[in-house]
């Protein structure tokens, strides 16, 4: 049976158990309940701090687990991310007082508090820079007005909290994290596999929609041309001559601009569908 890891609260919480249920696997009832099993998808789910799931992971105890890419990093274990699943979305950036910094190549010889030293360590590493990073487990903004760092690093949303304490962001991010599927190696392949299948038909089916519409015959080419659909559009002969009729997968955020230039191209009847799930 697959061991999977789940996070038991936060902001990524709710969404990883929608995903999966929209991936057809069973979630717990029940938010006290610290497992749950799925006995037809051979599945058994443990809900843990979003802290801790990496750990598990990463040591083999658990065979995969949903977690920030930022807790991933920061843990420092030997797992592996295997899918991104399109939420969670957290941008790490470099934050000090208004001109103390010209960039961040200045960072160097600094005390850098932080939150999450594991990411910070890593780019320093990364980027061969020499800095001390100073481990604070919260409210990191203050740091430097206390005298206890230099510039911080911290998940910056809009930046109101950052310029109440009197700094600005510096370069380009350190990190961009979202919700992570991940693993070892030593998983059970052919079980891992059909979980990721699963997931990314959500992911597709949350990013496209079904889009129908009849058109005349000889504009079909330039009908298929606008909605050439994943591999190829569906069409099919209408009762009515000289016309068709045409199905397609379409990005959902293009949709109503595709929409449109059909109408304009004498297409009519279009309709839009949303798909659950779908395996490509």
């Amino acid at each position: 049976m697959l061991r999977i890891a789940i996070p038991n609260k936060g902001t990524l919480s709710g969404p990883a158990a929608q995903m999966l249920r929209d991936a057809g696997y069973r979630q717990r009832t029940d938010p006290k309940d610290l497992i749950c099993r799925d006995e037809p998808n051979e599945v058994e789910f443990f809900y843990l701090r979003p802290r801790d799931i990496a750990t598990y992971v990463g040591t083999g105890d658990l065979d995969l687990g949903i977690t920030g890419r930022d807790l991933l990093v920061d843990s420092g274990v030997p797992a592996t991310e295997l899918l991104d699943l399109g939420f969670g979305g957290a941008t790490f950036r470099w934050a000090g007082p208004a001109g103390s910094l010209g960039s961040v190549d200045g960072i160097a010889g600094r005390r850098i508090a932080t939150a999450y030293p594991g990411v910070v360590e890593r780019y320093l590493a990364d980027n061969a820079i020499d800095a001390e990073v100073v481990r604070l487990d919260g409210a990191v903004e203050n740091a430097v007005r206390l005298g206890v760092a230099d510039l911080i690093a911290d998940v910056v949303e809009t930046g109101a909290t950052l310029r109440q304490a009197g700094l600005v962001t510096l370069g380009e991010p350190l990190l961009r994290s979202s919700a992570i599927l991940i693993g070892r190696a030593a998983s059970d392949a052919a079980k891992s596999a059909q979980l990721i299948r699963r997931l990314q038909g959500v992911l597709v089916a949350r990013s496209f929609v079904m889009l129908a519409y009849d058109v005349p015959s000889d504009l079909l080419d330039k009908a298929t041309a606008l909605t050439p659909g994943i591999e190829s559009p569906t069409v099919s002969p209408l009762h009515r001559e000289g016309w068709v009729a045409v199905q397609a997968m379409v990005q959902r955020d293009e949709v109503h601009r595709v929409m449109d230039q059909l109408y304009d191209l004498g297409a009519r009847a279009i309709l839009v569908t949303d798909i659950s799930n779908c395996r490509l």
